[in-house]
């Protein structure tokens, strides 16, 4: 799967990276930093399988990482994070809008944040701002 329209200066990406880069931004976002340990808390999966993937990334050229000291995102590894990360809260917030279930909206985002092309993005943010302003015709949309 190719990244999104903001990011392709960056490589292809798959589900897995794009979790990886997501996890990895908001650890930066809210500790400053991000760690091998935290990451796989935070996917619920193994050490060694984070540790396998981070030196992909590194190969990459999405992170920088140093054995028993952390990563930090690349400018093209954030790139693509932000992107991911800016496309996820967009799902949020448009499902949010029809009035779905906060635990619905969250299952659902993780299942179509991977699988939206930047055309379908493009189009739900044009509708999200729309309803954003038109609270009648949000209304209209969950009764």
């Amino acid at each position: 799967m190719k990244c999104s329209a903001n990011s392709r200066s960056a490589p292809a990406s798959s589900v897995a990276v794009e979790d990886y880069l997501e996890r990895i931004l908001e650890l930066i976002d809210s500790k400053g930093y991000a760690r091998v340990v935290d990451i796989a808390a935070g996917l619920k999966i193994s050490q060694a399988s984070v540790t396998n993937m981070v030196q992909r990334l590194d190969t990459d050229g999405l992170l920088k990482y140093e054995k028993y000291r952390g990563l930090v995102l690349t400018p093209a590894g954030e790139t693509v994070a932000r992107s991911i990360t800016r496309r996820h809260q967009l799902l949020t917030d448009f499902l949010s809008l029809l009035g779905l279930d906060a635990r619905v909206v969250e299952h659902d985002v993780e299942g179509m944040e991977h699988h939206i092309s930047p055309p379908t993005v493009r189009a739900i943010e044009s509708l999200t701002r729309l309803l954003r302003r038109r609270p009648a015709l949000r209304a209209q949309l969950t009764k």
